[in-house]
């Protein structure tokens, strides 16, 4: 990551108080996975044209993710059975900042991702729906017995964030990926994947887009929770996952 943080140091920086305006929480999202060998070249492209994000001086930053699910996994069916509306309940703690959230996703039949959150404590990062708040806002935003939900997939990376300069789009580019089923007590590391994410307010001219297209790197489907599960849960239906999971494990064999 050393060289990537000497390319970094080459981008203009954006705080998190002028990224305010960046915030998209109603937004369209086309991801794409590539190798971690390709991440400096796609960034050496991009340092004229984007801001990246900087935080007490520093640009890469941590996060720590607990997805929570009912016990049978029902909100990972839902994505995996491709159901064109659906949602996802995380607790995230940011870790350079200190500050932690109970989100929910939701996804509509639009391809449109639209994201709630609270604050919580990061205390209640295992046991967030123990709190009076946290069960209320659960309890009207999500379409699932609140009883029946417990913590599924923790997982931890780190991210760059990268703003175009126009201020319409943010990119979040996610390495060093791991996970740990707290259901099964199963772990599985991919730290040669590298997730990105383009989140736009529509499906509007990108020169990140251009960049990839160049490079012969085409969007790709994937969610961290959904990946984690297929990954650490053997119980669970993961059948049209498996051509996704071939594909990862070959862009680790290329490294």
């Amino acid at each position: 990551m050393e060289y990537i943080a000497d390319i970094l140091a080459n981008f203009s920086p954006i705080t998190l108080e002028e990224m305010s305006a960046v915030k998209l929480m109603n937004r369209i999202d086309t991801k794409y996975l590539v190798c971690i060998k390709r991440l400096p070249d796609i960034l050496e492209l991009l340092q004229s044209d984007y801001f990246v994000q900087e935080n007490a001086g520093k640009r890469i930053a941590h996060y720590n993710t607990l997805y929570y699910d009912t016990s049978d996994a029902q909100m990972y069916v839902a994505h995996h059975d491709r159901k064109l509306t659906r949602q996802k309940l995380r607790a995230r703690i940011y870790c350079d900042t200190g500050a932690a959230f109970c989100e929910i996703k939701n996804k509509s039949n639009k391809k449109r991702t639209k994201k709630k959150r609270i604050p919580i404590e990061v205390g209640q990062f295992g046991d967030m729906l123990a709190s009076d708040a946290t069960r209320s806002f659960v309890t009207e935003k999500l379409h699932y017995d609140i009883s029946t939900l417990i913590p599924q997939v923790e997982n931890e990376f780190d991210r760059i964030t990268l703003v175009n300069k126009g201020l319409t789009e943010r990119l979040t580019i996610d390495s060093n990926i791991r996970f740990v089923n707290r259901h099964t007590g199963q772990s599985a590391d991919v730290p040669d994947l590298v997730i990105i994410e383009l989140k736009q307010d529509g499906n509007v001219p990108s020169y990140f887009k251009e960049v990839l297209l160049g490079l012969r790197i085409k969007p790709k489907r994937i969610s961290k929770y959904c990946l984690g599960t297929a990954l650490t849960n053997p119980t669970v239906k993961a059948n049209r996952f498996k051509i996704k999971l071939r594909y990862i494990n070959k862009l680790s064999q290329n490294i």
